[in-house]
């Protein structure tokens, strides 16, 4: 007969960590709120042309990843790709930028080589502390960039230092890490949602002016143009 490798949790009573993630999600009043709103944002620019720029250590780099990948590939429904890079996914910059210019600036300098003003720069920090992801907030505001901050409980130094800020309740950094995880799948939600929108108001709109005389004449033009060089 095998035997548990781990107590378990007595009958009738939840999993501490489990409770303790449900206690955050109930909690987290502004998560759905923020993550509406930045999704919409960030729609418009990232089909507008611009960026995102994402970055953070240990845990955090892999929920910047996380959402970078959630952005150039596809959350649920297919899209267009959007422009999306993740800080603290490329070694080969990373160590060159550490062993020229030191770990607090391996984000600031990327920063500033990609960042163009109106991008958006999503740092990750579960203590709002780390001071490279500071420095690329730093980075951000004097690059003209939006800087969207997600952190642990608030008040902390990077909620300060960037346009806004989600600061999630947790205990600890693992469920904080966990509310990062669901914040960034609903800003891909509403990404997702925003941009589908407005692919179907373009589509009405270009149904809606194919009957009209100014197509007809386009497409007469464009007629014409053609015969012509088959002729030649």
């Amino acid at each position: 007969m095998s035997r548990a490798l781990w107590p378990r949790p007595a009958a009738g009573r939840e999993d501490p960590h489990l409770a303790s993630l449900r206690r955050a999600l109930d909690d987290a009043e502004q998560l759905a709120e923020t993550a509406q709103r930045w999704g919409y944002a960030l729609a418009d620019v990232l089909a507008g042309g611009g960026r995102l720029l994402a970055a953070g250590n240990g845990g955090s780099a892999a929920q910047a990843q996380h959402l970078t990948a959630e952005l150039v590939g596809r959350y649920v429904d297919e899209r267009q790709p959007l422009s999306a890079i993740c800080l603290s996914a490329e070694t080969s910059t990373l160590t060159a930028l550490a062993n020229d210019y030191g770990a607090d600036e391996l984000f600031a300098r990327q920063v500033r080589a990609h960042g163009r003003p109106g991008d958006v720069c999503v740092l990750f920090s579960t203590s709002g502390t780390s001071r490279n992801v500071l420095a690329a907030a730093v980075a951000a505001k004097e690059c003209g960039l939006l800087s969207w901050a997600l952190t642990g409980p608030g008040p902390n130094p990077l909620a300060a230092m960037c346009s806004e800020a989600l600061c999630v309740p947790g205990p600890g950094t693992a469920t904080v890490q966990e509310l990062h995880l669901v914040a960034l799948h609903m800003v891909c939600e509403h990404v997702d949602a925003r941009i589908a929108a407005g692919s179907a108001s373009a589509a009405k709109v270009r149904t809606a002016n194919a009957g009209t005389p100014e197509t007809a004449t386009v497409e007469m033009a464009k007629a014409a143009v053609t015969a012509t060089k088959v002729a030649q």
